[in-house]
């Protein structure tokens, strides 16, 4: 890559520089922002902005002993996202770092298993399974309380919903999943800070026996699921799996496919982990994001409360409706912007490609800021760090790759349409039904654990509209 003209910082011995990196976030992110402003680059990626001013918009560094190169050319990862999807996919060490939490689900699937897990897992997410949900956000805002830690309302809320798209049960059936993953996203993201060699996963070190209890437990209570479900079948109470994401992918199991691509159980409880994280956890963050910047923002949560009555008049908007919220459409792509869930897309090459005008060789892995390109001047304008839903009201940004919080081309997210579709759902509700400003008590700090979250949360006042 140095002989390409791709140049960057020191590697220093088997880490690499990983204990840079680590040094500047814990510097970068010691301190909560004093004020609330959106010029987060520097505070969550650090590394990024020292590097990319000494060696420009493509680098490599090293993570141990993978070597990543940074690039930020828009028009290159529009070619390594539509072109060669297939030939690229997660890292070894991508695999090593989750194969306790996610396992090879569909986030970490690669070649043609990515492409039969994303064709058979697809049609869980096309249903409308939201509306019964609405009662219960209705019912928790209306109990009375006047200030709500919102981020975490709507991560039971969105755990509710994923669990009865996966399981179709309720989310007391699968809280004790959705509470040991999260015990495990938090030791997964831990990951990056320590060094992963071929066979460092058996060493008897206190992170291994905790990652180790806890995926055994998650995965006991998945059998548990499945076990119960195939056994409706077994003793004839149920003619067929089931029509969710576990049924779908229980009765694709039951298949004979000769030597193709073959789902067992294993992998099965990695797709239902992956989709409960994916699923849930993206989700919550979205509409905890949006729910602080409308609170910041009361102009504009009055202009998406208007457009609300005007189209639905207080009444649920129907999923027809849905296409005709443009401000509030404007809003969430305004949220994604600043805030996207990840803020990172990494793609290993899986043999030698040709990227614009480089030869990317077998084994080097691309890494992409998303967290960057949105807050890019260059790209976005001098009130690029502004909450300005506008922006997206006439330019198709979309196609330019320049927005990309659920990445780009035939591996993009495969519930995009189904989150935004319960977040503008989940949004509204709250929107036409109350006000809400910042808490005193809100502290602004975005911190990246997997995903980008609200380090305390966020406090919201929520004033009825209608009492």
């Amino acid at each position: 890559m140095e002989e390409q003209g791709v140049h960057g910082p020191k590697p220093c011995g088997v880490t690499g520089n990983i204990l840079e990196m680590s040094n500047l976030t814990s510097q970068s992110t010691s301190k909560d922002m004093e004020t609330i402003h959106h010029d987060i680059v520097g505070r969550l990626l650090p590394h990024y902005v020292k590097w990319s001013k000494s060696y420009g918009k493509r680098f490599i560094y090293w993570h141990g002993i993978e070597p990543r190169m940074c690039v930020t050319e828009i028009e290159l990862i529009k070619e390594l996202m539509t072109k060669h999807h297939l030939v690229t996919g997660k890292s070894w060490l991508q695999q090593q770092g989750s194969k306790h939490f996610t396992g090879r689900g569909l986030l970490m699937a690669n070649d043609r298993n990515w492409y039969h897990q994303r064709h058979i897992a697809a049609p869980a997410f096309m249903g409308d399974k939201l509306k019964e949900m609405i009662q219960s956000l209705q019912n928790a805002v209306n109990s009375g309380q006047k200030e709500f830690e919102i981020g975490e309302y709507m991560s039971r809320l969105t755990a509710d919903i994923i669990a009865r798209t996966e399981f179709d049960s309720s989310y007391e059936k699968g809280k004790q999943i959705f509470y040991h993953l999260t015990s495990l996203q938090h030791l997964c993201a831990q990951a990056s800070k320590h060094l992963c060699f071929p066979g460092s996963r058996f060493f008897p070190t206190k992170y291994n026996r905790e990652m180790k209890s806890l995926k055994m437990e998650v995965d006991r209570l998945l059998l548990e699921i499945i076990q119960n479900r195939k056994d409706c079948v077994e003793i004839g109470r149920s003619s067929s799996h089931g029509n969710d994401l576990l049924g779908i992918l229980l009765n694709e199991m039951e298949k004979t496919r000769g030597n193709e691509f073959q789902l067992n159980l294993q992998l099965i409880m990695d797709e239902c982990k992956t989709f409960f994280f994916a699923g849930q956890e993206t989700t919550a963050l979205l509409l905890t994001w949006t729910v602080m910047l409308l609170a910041t923002n009361p102009a504009w949560q009055e202009k998406v409360r208007a457009q609300l009555k005007q189209v639905c008049n207080g009444a649920v908007p129907s999923l027809h409706q849905l296409s005709k919220l443009t401000v509030l459409h404007m809003v969430i792509n305004e949220s994604l912007r600043l805030y996207p869930p990840a803020t990172v897309l990494p793609r290993m090459a899986f043999e030698n490609i040709k990227l614009g005008d480089l030869v990317i060789p077998k084994g080097l892995s691309i890494w992409i800021p998303v967290l960057a390109i949105h807050h890019s001047e260059e790209l976005w304008g001098k009130d690029v760090n502004e909450f300005n839903p506008d922006r997206f009201n006439s330019r198709p940004f979309a196609s330019t790759r320049h927005f990309i919080p659920f990445a780009a081309g035939p591996r993009n997210c495969i519930g995009q349409s189904f989150a935004m579709m319960e977040a503008k759902i989940i949004l509204s509700m709250l929107i036409s039904r109350f006000s809400f400003t910042l808490s005193e008590s809100y502290r602004h700090a975005p911190v990246v654990v997997m995903t980008l979250k609200p380090k305390y949360g966020v406090q919201v006042h929520l004033n009825p509209l209608d009492p």
